[in-house]
């Protein structure tokens, strides 16, 4: 028997994008990202699909492409793609790695995977607030915003998900907001707020909200007074492994000497090693 542990609501999110109605500058910033980084591939692709949560805004920017929704089963034919973006949604997936690993099995052998999705330093200044306030008033803490993987960690997922030649790489940008208030408005109409499946479901109360704005005023403010919001955008590349591509030397097999290259002297191991924090004297 195997058990589904769900982290998020999806129900909950669809209807958050449903009535999402911001400029999504999050994803302009992907799709940025997404147009330049093939161009420094020796390679041409003509077959994409993108997987998103907000298909109207992929579909325009790329318009040939096969635009699918980020369901826990990808609606993705088996060996069909050449290239393959799974567009800012990785973020609130259950399993990630199995969406990711639905990505590879629709790639051609030495296709191409972009992620794009928003990782573990984004709204920190928010959380620290929110869990400053709370303790204030109630001694206690509630899930209040999504937990996001560290970019140290998410690289592994591709590995995870049999991926070849995995990179992983962050982009930190920095929000300025009139308030903790205007901060919270835009996260709604991005369609991209809470929805943690052990979410307190009721009505937050305005003396939490009010301490929380202060809270984060107080400690996260530029000079001009201005509430400042991280975003961090993860990026991760991997291709679909194929007999062509570079492959890692076996232990041993090298032709050269790493001390040559280095021009340094090579000590065995049951040799003593000079004392080098002594000072020579001449």
């Amino acid at each position: 028997m195997t058990f589904e542990i769900k982290i998020f609501d999806h129900d909950a999110l669809a209807r958050n994008r449903a009535r999402a109605v911001g400029d999504l500058f999050l994803h302009d910033e992907a799709i940025t990202e997404v147009q330049e980084r093939p161009n420094v591939v020796n390679k041409t692709f003509t077959k994409m699909a993108i997987v998103t949560g907000a298909p109207q805004k992929w579909a325009n920017a790329f318009p040939n492409a096969v635009i699918v929704n980020d369901d826990e089963v990808l609606d993705l034919a088996p060996n069909s793609f050449d290239l393959v973006v799974h567009a800012m949604a990785l973020h609130w997936a259950n399993d990630p790695v199995g969406q990711l690993v639905q990505c590879r099995l629709a790639l051609i052998p030495d296709g191409l995977l972009i992620a794009a999705f928003m990782g573990g330093e984004t709204l920190h200044e928010l959380r620290a607030s929110l869990a400053e306030a709370e303790i204030a008033l109630t001694d206690g803490l509630s899930p209040r915003v999504a937990p996001m993987g560290e970019i140290r960690e998410l690289g592994g997922l591709l590995q995870r998900a049999g991926f070849a030649l995995p990179v992983a790489d962050r982009i930190p940008l920095t929000v300025g907001y009139n308030t903790a208030f205007h901060l919270m408005h835009d996260l709604r109409a991005m369609g991209e707020t809470n929805v943690l499946m052990d979410r307190d479901k009721t009505f937050t109360s305005r003396n939490l909200m009010t301490t929380m704005a202060a809270t984060y005023a107080e400690n996260f403010s530029d000079p001009e007074g201005r509430i400042i919001a991280t975003y961090e955008l993860i990026f991760l590349t991997g291709w679909s492994p194929d007999e062509s591509q570079q492959k890692p030397l076996r232990p041993g097999s090298a032709s050269a000497r790493l001390a040559d290259a280095l021009n340094t002297t090579e000590f065995d191991a049951n040799t003593s090693v000079p004392n080098l924090s002594e000072k020579k004297n001449d």
